[in-house]
């Protein structure tokens, strides 16, 4: 997703009415409950809002030049991977192997082996369709975003095929990109 992303890519970027910044927040608060402490340092009321629009169907939520949500189509909105690792327990989480790993920072999609070997935790809640964090067997942070493609359960019957669409990873474009400056 983000892989040559740059600041040529962006097609405008506008700050948005309170009311559409009161939606934005109630939506992120919605899907990641555990920012609820920390809401208020992240998307203060006083401080405007900017949304950012790329012609990929891409839209990041951006404060003081920092981006800190994307959000693809009408999808949820998932946080950055520099925000994550400010907030690691936000997100539900997968493990991928170490023989995953070198795949996922070239921004390869994560295989349900890679997740169900030896190496790989899997979080049994997750639903198809939802926003996961992608960590590596010893490693302390996130080294991806993620949307599952299937239900945990389905990944661990199935163990075949791909279990989950990357789309931030380390060093892609976004992650280059620390301020929209």
């Amino acid at each position: 997703m983000f892989k040559k992303f740059c600041l040529e890519e962006i097609s405008s970027q506008n700050q948005v009415k309170a009311s559409v910044q009161r939606r934005i927040r109630q939506s992120i608060q919605d899907e990641y409950p555990g920012l609820e402490t920390v809401m208020e340092d992240l998307l203060p009321k006083k401080i405007p809002l900017i949304v950012v629009k790329c012609p990929n169907h891409l839209t990041l939520v951006v404060v003081n030049n920092v981006p800190l949500f994307f959000c693809i189509r009408d999808g949820p909105y998932m946080p950055t991977l520099r925000l994550l690792h400010q907030y690691p327990n936000i997100m539900r989480r997968f493990q991928v192997d170490r023989g995953a790993i070198k795949f996922v920072l070239s921004g390869a999609n994560i295989m349900c082996p890679g997740l169900t070997s030896p190496g790989g935790v899997l979080d049994e809640e997750v639903d198809a369709e939802r926003p996961v964090a992608i960590y590596a067997e010893g490693k302390q942070h996130a080294l991806a975003i993620g949307f599952t493609k299937m239900s945990a359960k389905d990944i661990k019957g199935i163990n075949k095929g791909i279990g989950v669409d990357t789309m931030h990873y380390l060093n892609d474009g976004l992650w280059k990109m620390e301020r929209l400056d």
